[in-house]
């Protein structure tokens, strides 16, 4: 099974608000999912994003692949640096 994290759209038109979640590949984006890990507000004045990182570099330690915005939103809060620094420990 291909694992991915990314984002479940939340919020009304026009009002978007994301949950950053790790699903199956197939499933619909909004539809089912394993774990919701964080969510992002795109919509503040910076956008808020709260992420729970020791799951998420779990999830990233699994195999799970992130997003392009995902990995985007991890390059800045430092954890794909975080799982890097882990991966090359090993």
């Amino acid at each position: 099974m291909a694992v991915k994290i990314r984002l479940k759209r939340m919020g009304s038109k026009k009002a978007p608000f994301y949950r950053v979640v790790v699903a199956d590949s197939r499933a619909p984006r909004d539809g089912r999912f394993i774990e919701e890990i964080g969510t992002y507000n795109p919509i503040t004045q910076p956008a808020k994003v709260e992420i729970k990182e020791d799951r998420a570099l779990e999830w990233l330690q699994k195999g799970a692949k992130p997003s392009d915005t995902v990995r985007n939103l991890f390059s800045k809060e430092g954890l794909m640096e975080k799982h890097h620094n882990a991966k090359n420990e090993k």
